[in-house]
């Protein structure tokens, strides 16, 4: 991947201006000067998603949540983007001019979070703040450094719960909260530790189980009875005080209304989540209606798929012999985890045919932790990991899991993302940070890919696919009808259980995650729907010369970045293309 790859102009729709001829120094300095200095800040205050990247030491401290840290953050952040908007876009090269868009759209969407106070919300339909404690856990401890580090964080946790209480207060005070439904029996994982009897089984203390024979034996021992200090004299006790505020306070008075635009100044803060989500400033009108017009267009794929498979009755009866027939879901957690694995290894088999790109890194499949594992999606996929949910078998259908594997591991998520990570020859916001509609739309686009990728094997595994599909853009009627029109939560429900084949179970986790967390389900089908157009217009434009191995290239070259500039890009391969240059990096 070279960075020459991306040299080009972009077109005013990224808010960028008109070619540089001249490359003036000065103007790529000092862009880049703020986004190093602001970085690194990010780092400290913020942090970037993959909280449990291996290549991250263990934390001794949490960040600062307090009123006057958010506040704090919310100035940096404005007055980053002022410093930005006062360098002309005529002083940066082209190259500068790509980064400078990217950056943009994340700081806007970092404002926007300060602006509307999401710090007040630190939770979700699948988990919170707490979550973090033990994901610290997990991270690779190498040396007494770490352990110590580790003791001292778990020392922290009470006045950080604390600081997060106290901001879960304010929101509750002014409306801003999940709504309720969301929140039932999500206080499961607290109360596990809270009623813990002893230190060694809670997950904070894994790591002192098995300690590096480097570190010698009565080292060892005092970093255990340090641990199980800080466990059941800070941990534990934090623990239990968060329970009684979730159970007697905080889950009582959550909002029983569904809707983003319910919440304070609610209209504004659903399309600042489309913004971020998203990367395109859609009303949400818009969106529901290509929602509904592509959940008609799958329907008929759906439906002819079916007749593939010599069933003769109609598509509801269809989807319901699918969720019902045994034949079709896993016996055993071993079966599940055995079949993504074959899965997996018939796409390497022929990865090398459709990327010439390969990310060093390799993933792990890996079961779900039990904590989550019933309140969350069937999978998840990122740098180094497909984690599979192996909770409730009979709501786990393997006729999807294809599909799933594609989108999850590779050459969806576990490909693309330590893609971007590696390559050093962009800044380090563009290799770390995730843009949900170019992430979620790459993984999206790979479970299509499937089909020519021959990688579904019988009808069923194509019908799985089509289901996955049309989930994603039933999400697009589902985000928009709960936060904009007024939809209920029955209602969705139904909607989903209309068009999919999805469990009662994952219909219930996934429309609670789609209510919970506004916007965010918009991105897939949408990101999907960009890459579909930006292949086909390659492919109307090269004919003969279109080369799928370097536009796959084209496209996971650029790191995570926002939808038009992922436009532009494609536009610069074709143009080389064209020009004889070659397609590929």
């Amino acid at each position: 991947m070279l960075r020459r790859a991306a040299r080009f102009t972009l077109p005013l729709l990224c808010g960028l201006s008109a070619p540089a001829f001249a490359v003036p120094a000065a103007g790529d300095a000092a862009f880049k000067a703020i986004y190093e200095a602001e970085w690194q800040w990010r780092l400290r205050e913020i942090g970037v998603e993959d909280d449990e990247d291996e290549s991250e030491r263990i934390s001794a401290t949490f960040r600062d949540v307090s009123v006057p840290a958010q506040q704090a953050r919310q100035l940096y952040l404005e007055r980053t983007l002022a410093a930005i908007d006062a360098i002309a876009p005529s002083s940066l090269s082209d190259a500068a001019r790509i980064d400078r868009a990217v950056y943009r759209a994340q700081i806007e969407a970092l404002i926007a979070r300060q602006k509307f106070r999401d710090y007040e919300k630190p939770l979700s339909s699948n988990g919170g703040f707490w979550n973090r404690v033990a994901a610290e856990a997990r991270k690779p401890f190498r040396t007494a450094a770490d352990y110590e580090a580790f003791v001292r964080r778990l020392q922290a946790v009470p006045r950080h719960f604390d600081d997060q209480i106290a901001n879960m207060r304010a929101g509750l005070a002014r409306g801003f909260t999940p709504p309720r439904v969301t929140l039932v029996g999500r206080d499961a994982p607290i109360s596990a530790v809270a009623e813990v009897k002893q230190a060694e089984d809670t997950p904070f203390y894994e790591p002192f189980k098995t300690m590096p024979a480097a570190i010698p034996a009565d080292r060892q021992a005092a970093l255990r009875a340090a641990a199980k200090q800080a466990i059941e004299g800070s941990v534990v006790p934090a623990y239990r005080k968060l329970l009684a505020f979730m159970r007697d306070v905080y889950i009582p008075g959550a909002r029983t209304t569904l809707a983003a635009e319910a919440l304070p100044d609610g209209k504004a803060y659903y399309r600042s989540k489309i913004r971020e989500f998203v990367t395109l400033d859609l009303r949400p009108e818009k969106i529901h209606a290509i929602g509904l017009a592509e959940v008609a267009k799958l329907r008929a794929e759906m439906i002819a798929t079916m007749k593939e498979t010599g069933f003769t009755g109609d598509l509801p009866a269809f989807l319901e012999y699918l969720r019902t027939d045994p034949r079709f879901y896993p016996r055993s957690e071993e079966e599940l985890l055995r079949e993504a694995s074959w899965i997996s290894k018939r796409f390497d088999a022929i990865a090398h045919q459709w990327f010439g790109l390969m990310p060093r890194r390799r993933f792990g499949i890996i079961p779900m932790p039990a904590a989550t594992a019933p309140f969350s999606t069937y999978a998840l996929g990122g740098p180094g990991y497909y984690l599979i949910n192996t909770y409730d078998l009979p709501s786990r259908p393997l006729y999807v899991l294809t599909a799933l594997t594609l989108h999850e591991a590779a050459p969806g998520h576990a490909f693309q993302m330590p893609l971007a990570a590696e390559n050093a020859d962009q800044p380090a916001f563009r290799q770390k940070v995730y843009m949900s509609a170019y992430g979620e739309g790459w993984a999206l686009y790979c479970e299509k890919l499937g089909v020519e990728m021959g990688m579904y094997r019988t009808p069923y595994d194509h019908f799985g696919m089509l289901n996955y599909q049309i989930w994603r853009a039933a999400r697009l009627v589902v985000d928009t009808g709960i936060h904009a029109k007024g939809w209920s939560r029955d209602q969705a429900v139904g909607y989903m259980r209309d068009n999919t084949s999805l469990s009662a179970r994952e219909i219930s986790t996934e429309v609670d995650r789609y209510i919970a967390g506004p916007g965010q389900a918009l991105s897939y089908y949408l990101g999907e729907m960009a890459i579909v157009k930006a292949r086909a217009k390659a492919e109307a434009a090269l004919g003969s010369a279109f080369d799928i191995r370097a536009f796959h290239d084209a496209v996971l070259e650029t790191g995570s970045v926002p939808l038009p500039v992922l436009e532009a890009h494609v536009d610069a391969f074709i143009a080389r293309a064209k020009r004889g240059a070659g397609g590929g990096t």
